[in-house]
Order: C-alpha cells, then sequence, then structure tokens
C-alpha cells in the first residue's frame, strides 16, 4: 500500500474528506451569521445595528441623477406672511442715529415684516353640561323623565352622553386624540398620558388610555370591515401578507390583505382556515400579490403573483456566499430587474403589455440563467449547493406565477403595499414591551389599524378620521380607488 510521510492512503484520503466537510460547514456558518434583513427574509428590525455595515448596492434601485433636498421648480412647503395677524407688534426709532433728533413726527420710507407663529399655552378643558329635566303632568301625576340618547341628534356628544357609567364622561374631540396616540402613534398609555395633558390641558387615567384602542375597535366592527372587505373582494390586484406577534404569551399571526387604498388585517395562526378567516381570500378571483408561503397554495380561484423583492433577497444570499461559483444568481437578479424596469417603462408610456421581442428576450436569460445554474451546481455537495439547487427547482417550477408582472403590466414587481400595511404591528410589538397582554387586544389593534391605514391611503388625516369614528361614525372609502 502506498504511503504518504508514512500514513497510509485510506488515512489520508479521510483527511481529506474531513476537510472537505469541514469547510463546506466553516462557509455554511459564515453564510449564516451574514444574514439579514438584506438578503434573506429577516426583517430589518432584526438586525444589530453594531453590526450594520454600509449596505451593498442594491440592483433594483438605480440612481436618479438629482441631487438630495428640494428639487429646482418644487412647490415650497415653508410658512408665509398672513393679512389677518392676531396682534401686530410696531418696532419704530425714537432718535436718528447719527445725530439724535428726534423721529417721532418724520416721514415713514419702509416698513419689513415678520411674523411669530406660535401656539398658546393648553387652555382648561371645556365643561359642557348637560342636564335631564323631570316633569310632572298636571292631569294624571305622572312623572315624565327624558332619556340621555334624547339629546339633539346633531350633538356630537350625543353617543357619549347616552352610554350607562359615571355622571362625568370624557367627549369625542379627547377621546380622538388619545385614540391617535396610542394607535396612530404607537405611544405607551403612560406616554400618552403625559402627553395628552401637556398638549390638551386634560388629564385623564392610565385605565381609559388602555382602553381607548377597544372602543374605537367596537365602533369599527360594526360598519367597517365588512363594507372594506366587500370591496377587497372585488379588486382585480390583491396584495397579501403575513407576521408574527406575540400575545397572552404565544406566538399569533397577524394576516393582511390590501390594494393601494384599502387594509384589512385580521389575527389568526397560518393554516389555510385561518388565510380565509379574514372574509377575502376565500372568494377572490383576481390576481394575488404574495410571498412564497405554501399557505395560499390553496386559493386556486385566483391567479397568483410571486413578489420579486423576495426573490432578489434569496438569490442574494446565494451569490453572496459564493459569487464566482453561482455566477447564475446574480444573473438571474439582472433579469428580474431588467423586466421590473421594462414593465415600469411600458407602464409609464400607457402601454398594456410589453412587446412581444422584449419579452422573449426576459424569457431566455431567465432560462439561461437557470441552464447555468444548474450546470455550476451539478455535482456539488454541501448546504449551499442543496440550497441553490432548491432555488433554481422553485424558479423553473413557478415560472409564470414569478414573471407574472411581465405579462399582465396591472401587476406590481413587488409586495411592498403588504409589508408597509402590516410593518405597524412591529412598530406597536416594540413600543409595547414586546407582546400584547392578550389576543384580544392583539385583534383590536388590526381593527384600528386596519381603519386608519386605509384613511392616510385616501389622504385623510388620522385626527380627522378618529373625530368622525367618536361623533357620527366610522368613515367608509367610497370605491375601490378615488378615480371610481
Amino acid at each position: 500500500m502506498s504511503t504518504h510521510r508514512g500514513e497510509p492512503q485510506s488515512a489520508l484520503a479521510d483527511r481529506d474528506r474531513v476537510i472537505a466537510e469541514q469547510a463546506e460547514r466553516i462557509a455554511e456558518l459564515e453564510r449564516r451569521l451574514s444574514a439579514d434583513s438584506s438578503n434573506s427574509s429577516r426583517p430589518p428590525s432584526s438586525d444589530a445595528p453594531w453590526e450594520k455595515k454600509p449596505a451593498k448596492k442594491r440592483s433594483s434601485r438605480g440612481r436618479s441623477g438629482r441631487r438630495p433636498g428640494k428639487q429646482p421648480g418644487a412647490s415650497s412647503s415653508s410658512l408665509s406672511l398672513t393679512d389677518d395677524p392676531d396682534e401686530t407688534v410696531v418696532i419704530e426709532p425714537d432718535r436718528c442715529r447719527k445725530c439724535e433728533t428726534s423721529l417721532g413726527d418724520a416721514a415713514e420710507v419702509g416698513r419689513q415684516r415678520r411674523q411669530v407663529v406660535d401656539v398658546p399655552a393648553a387652555p382648561p378643558p371645556e365643561v359642557m353640561e348637560y342636564q335631564c329635566v323631570s316633569k310632572v303632568c298636571p292631569c294624571c301625576a305622572t312623572v315624565t323623565t327624558p332619556g340621555w340618547d334624547e339629546v339633539a341628534s346633531g350633538d356630537p356628544r350625543r353617543d357619549v352622553l347616552a352610554a350607562p357609567g359615571s355622571p362625568v364622561r370624557i367627549g369625542p374631540e379627547t377621546l380622538a386624540r388619545a385614540a391617535l396616540l396610542t394607535c396612530g402613534h404607537f405611544l405607551p398609555v403612560g406616554r400618552s398620558r403625559q402627553l395628552l395633558q401637556a398638549l390638551a390641558g386634560i388629564d385623564v387615567s392610565t385605565g381609559f388610555l388602555a382602553g381607548i384602542r377597544g372602543r374605537a375597535a367596537r365602533k369599527l366592527e360594526k360598519s367597517f370591515h365588512a363594507h372594506v372587505r366587500a370591496l377587497l373582494t372585488s379588486a382585480p390586484v390583491l396584495h397579501a401578507d403575513e407576521t408574527c406577534g406575540r400575545a397572552a404569551g404565544a406566538l399569533s399571526y397577524v394576516h393582511v390583505a390590501c390594494t393601494e387604498y384599502l387594509t384589512l388585517m385580521h389575527v389568526g395562526g397560518r393554516t389555510r382556515d385561518d388565510i380565509d378567516a379574514g372574509g377575502v381570500l376565500g372568494t377572490f378571483t383576481g390576481v394575488l400579490v404574495r410571498d412564497g408561503y405554501p399557505g395560499y397554495d390553496h386559493l386556486t380561484q385566483a391567479v397568483h403573483a410571486w413578489c420579486g423583492a423576495h426573490l432578489l433577497r434569496d438569490l442574494r444570499s446565494i451569490s453572496d456566499a459564493d459569487p464566482h461559483g453561482q455566477l447564475w444568481a446574480l444573473a438571474m437578479a439582472d433579469t428580474l430587474v431588467e423586466a421590473h424596469h421594462a414593465a415600469r417603462t411600458a407602464r409609464a408610456e400607457g402601454a398594456d403589455r410589453l412587446e412581444p421581442s422584449v419579452l422573449a428576450r426576459i424569457r431566455n436569460h431567465y432560462l439561461g440563467a437557470l441552464a447555468r445554474g444548474e450546470d455550476d451546481n451539478q455535482g456539488k455537495h454541501g448546504p449551499l449547493a442543496t440550497e441553490a439547487r432548491t432555488l433554481i427547482g422553485r424558479f423553473r417550477r413557478f415560472e409564470d406565477m414569478i414573471l407574472r408582472f411581465t405579462t399582465d403590466l396591472s401587476v406590481p414587481f413587488t409586495n411592498n403595499t403588504a409589508e408597509r400595511a402590516v410593518r405597524p404591528v412591529k412598530i406597536q410589538q416594540r413600543t409595547s414591551g414586546g407582546a400584547w397582554r392578550t389576543l384580544h387586544g392583539l385583534a383590536d389593534f388590526t381593527i384600528v389599524q386596519s381603519y386608519l391605514d386605509t384613511a392616510t391611503k385616501w389622504g385623510i388625516n388620522k385626527l380627522h378620521a378618529l373625530q368622525q369614528l367618536f361623533t357620527t361614525g366610522a368613515w367608509l372609502p367610497p370605491a375601490l380607488t378615488p378615480a371610481e
């Protein structure tokens, strides 16, 4: 038996095999350690700020050529002088700065204006007293007492006044501002109480602020949810996503179905029944833009489109781990970005489809990248090669779904609409100690956030939407889009 430096050939082979396995293992561990929100499905909030490096140039976004800041010709947003100030202070010279002559009767040759815009100190809260008068009938001596709900129908405090409870009530304007702080800006109840007292001059209990989201949710359940659900089911293109949220010591999921102008969220698990429980996706027949989660696969009545941003992150994960050995991943990413730019240009030009030659070129590049990937990973072993082959198989099986945005220009390249809509779940979770105390509280959050996000999409101020909610009732979107 041949030897090398006194070692048997079999021992050398075993040593080389162990070294190769260790090298693969080290490479895989380094790849996992380098994973962040730019090359995986991890959210940006999971990136450690002390380890965050400058982001690599993202090929899906190019330079616009404009300088940072306000662009030439853009309208200004600075305040303008008003012709009707609340108070005017005149600053006049008494004597000449040169010869000390009195200027009391001197002629005016010029006047400059400056205005200081400010807010007054928080006024004491307005107290409106309602008196319910009982009267005795002079004929039969019956005492008649009106109900608190018999106040004039146009009174904005009617609902608050008629509800059972203490003789001292918090009015709808305060309710709207309290909900704005806790629901619209995700502030903890303690800080919301301090802000409400400092800015509005009214002191309420933390218990009142803790219950304001529930009060808003009960009002929205009556009308807003059913109305938006009916609109979403008729949308031609719908976005869906899900994210986890901790409530009552367990993990739950928040599901969202939305469009550019509508948002509807609900709480559940990750099963098909939980997804359908929102009352939208189970009957939806349009184009559903979503990520690769297989929980949506049972929605066969819809036409599916895969989010391009998720695919680019998957491809980047493969490419970053082995830039020279996985060139196919970079080629596929470039193909998707090229297709995205082509579709965006076609939409801007008013076209309803891509030119056949452009579509054929995209598909040729797509299939070419896959063929290169299969050749590059043939016979390779290890976690990276296995993951690359899995990704290649996904691109093979779901080609139509992945390229849906090129064959139907009404379909966007990414699922960012849904990801933006569901992001407040993470914001609220961070400001509330990492979890909701009860599952009911998480459900109330999704109801109120659906309302506020929809109102914001329509250009309605959150405070105005909440004021209407606590006075005349929930604002309802009149159609799928403002243009209808």
